[in-house]
């Protein structure tokens, strides 16, 4: 039973991840059937992470009340449904609409699935758990694109709201499963609520969340702006630097399927430094003036990000403590899509009044706080 509940738990996350790159996949097209600017596609994304950050900021008082499973489910069909509403829109307000309760449900199961695993299973599982995002993300793409060919974008929502759907289904048939442990909100019944002034005040809390922010901010850059920086600088064809964007996304999912084998071996601390170190190599490669090494380099700063989002997640109930645990990482959610959802937009203005070369020493100046934050916070926790 326990292989089989972390089965449906994986299952669980390649549904977080389907839905993610659908709207870039498939924008070319909805823009102009919307005729609406280019740019539009920015409301309907800060729109999805402003309901994720609320659902992460309320993950511990949902989790408390309801209970991780309750919360997976319920954020499922939030998801599937808003797919299917998507599928269903004739303006781009209602498409706007329906990004509500989207971010609300991705938000939710995001937090409370990150907890749940953090604190019963291994690192190697968180790291495995992410690589299955990974997976979503990389199959939802093909199917806008089969439906794109063959029928329309909404068609394509359409398709991933029915295996979402189907997902739902299989969670719903496992709820007995999540009994073998015990459930992190029911562990907790009578203990109050961190919320977020209480984990503020926890020491090393604000240097990790400081620390995550500036990860993400790196991660969201690099995977929005790789072919527009192969194209800008490197003078690779437009078509030609679409298809090597790809390449982080690759290296981030291989990356979290290898670094699983080994995290239990080398510890979380250990490993978030080793894979920030590797993803300064691969920022050195993309600022070499060589095309065949900027493309090397997206690859292995995707690699040296695989095992940092898995690992400071997995190390939270370590470092503050179980009860905890799932108050924090719904605040580390928060700020992970603040970080990844403003900071892209902030290098694209730097791209356009300054140079789309500062790329490198963008992602190199997060990296480095991730760096430093990440010390201080294992520095300030072993100090309790």
């Amino acid at each position: 039973m326990y292989t089989l509940l972390l089965a449906v738990i994986y299952l669980a996350f390649i549904s977080l991840g389907l839905p993610d790159s659908l709207l870039g996949s498939a924008w070319p097209t909805i823009r102009v059937d919307f005729d609406v600017p280019l740019s539009y596609m920015g409301i309907v994304s800060m729109i999805i992470a402003g309901g994720t950050i609320i659902s992460g900021l309320m993950s511990e008082r949902l989790t408390k009340k309801f209970g991780t499973r309750a919360v997976v489910v319920v954020s499922v069909l939030l998801t599937a449904v808003a797919l299917f509403g998507f599928s269903t829109v004739g303006h781009f307000w209602q498409m706007c609409l329906w990004g509500i309760p989207y971010g609300l449900g991705a938000g939710a199961i995001d937090a409370a699935l990150n907890n749940y695993v953090a604190l019963y299973y291994n690192s190697r599982h968180m790291s495995w758990l992410h690589c299955f995002w990974g997976v979503g993300t990389i199959v939802s793409p093909y199917i806008m694109s089969y439906a794109l060919t063959h029928s329309s974008w909404s068609e394509g929502y359409r398709s991933v709201s029915y295996i979402q759907f189907g997902i739902l289904a299989v969670l719903l048939c496992a709820l007995p499963l999540w009994k073998i442990n015990k459930d992190p909100g029911a562990a907790e019944e009578d203990k109050p609520l961190l919320g977020l002034r209480g984990a503020l005040k926890i020491k090393g809390v604000p240097t990790l969340l400081i620390g995550f922010y500036a990860y993400c901010a790196a991660e969201a850059t690099t995977m929005l702006w790789a072919s527009s920086y192969l194209e800008g600088t490197r003078g690779i064809s437009k078509d030609k630097a679409a298809a090597f964007g790809s390449l982080f996304f690759i290296g981030i999912t291989v990356g979290r399927f290898l670094s699983g084998f080994i995290s239990d071996k080398l510890g979380d601390n250990r490993m978030i430094r080793l894979g920030t170190a590797v993803a300064l190599f691969g920022v050195i490669l993309i600022a070499l003036p060589i095309g065949h090494a900027s493309m090397i380099g997206f690859v292995i700063i995707g690699l040296g990000c695989a095992p940092v989002y898995p690992c400071i997640i997995h190390s939270t109930p370590s470092n503050f403590g179980a009860e905890n645990s799932q108050g924090i990482i719904g605040i580390q959610m928060a700020s992970a899509y603040v970080g990844s959802t403003f900071m892209p937009p902030v290098f694209g203005l730097l791209a356009n009044n300054v140079s789309l070369r500062l790329m490198p020493l963008y992602l190199a100046f997060f990296f480095i706080l991730l760096l430093v934050m990440i010390s201080k916070t294992e520095k300030l926790c072993h100090n309790k």
